[in-house]
């Protein structure tokens, strides 16, 4: 079994696996749509995650892992607790192309995706608002920023030539936020 990660499996899967490959899967857009009382916020401030929206002309990067045997089991038990009940995805099949140049045909591989059913779904807002959503949250997994910032890293280090518009004007945005949180006008006029 294949399972795809967009979000923070690509860095943090939790379950043991047989292989990994980075590539990407068609028809889908990663938006941070979805909210977080519990990984990366609480329930007085909920942070952002990302979600996967139907998009056909789009294509979304991550991880695909291979589960062999016994490490079935324990990671589908696993991310249905991380995802399904805590996160409130539900569950496709979905085409993965391996970025390898010389992979075969795409794999089939389980997502986890969250809809607008979803009680935790906060959909679209602007960059702005979604960055100081994220500075202000955080859970038991870490700050919302270490989640926007991973996954920024993730894409820029295993798939440069890849496009993420959403994910890097809210990473812009947040940076443009920071300095203001930590300067005060007293500060300032120091310098």
């Amino acid at each position: 079994v294949w399972i795809f990660g967009y979000g923070s499996l690509v860095w943090r899967p939790g379950f043991e696996f047989t292989s990994r490959k980075v590539g990407f899967i068609r028809g889908y857009s990663r938006r941070f749509w979805q909210g977080d009382t519990f990984h990366r916020g609480s329930e007085k401030m909920p942070g952002r995650v990302v979600t996967l929206l139907e998009d056909c002309g789009a294509c979304t990067w991550g991880v695909a892992y291979e589960v062999r045997g016994d490490q079935i089991a324990a990671s589908l038990e696993y991310l249905n607790m991380r995802e399904a009940v805590l996160g409130g995805y539900d569950t496709k099949l979905v085409k993965f192309h391996p970025q390898e140049k010389d992979a075969e045909e795409p794999i089939l591989a389980l997502v986890y995706i969250a809809t607008p059913q979803n009680p935790s779904y906060l959909g679209p807002a602007s960059e702005e608002d979604i960055a100081a959503q994220i500075i202000v949250s955080s859970g038991c997994a870490g700050h919302n920023i270490e989640y926007l910032l991973r996954l920024a890293d993730f894409m820029r280090y295993f798939c440069p030539q890849a496009e993420d518009k959403h994910l890097f004007s809210i990473e812009e945005a947040l940076i443009s936020i920071l300095p203001c949180l930590y300067y005060t006008e007293e500060s300032l006029e120091e310098t």
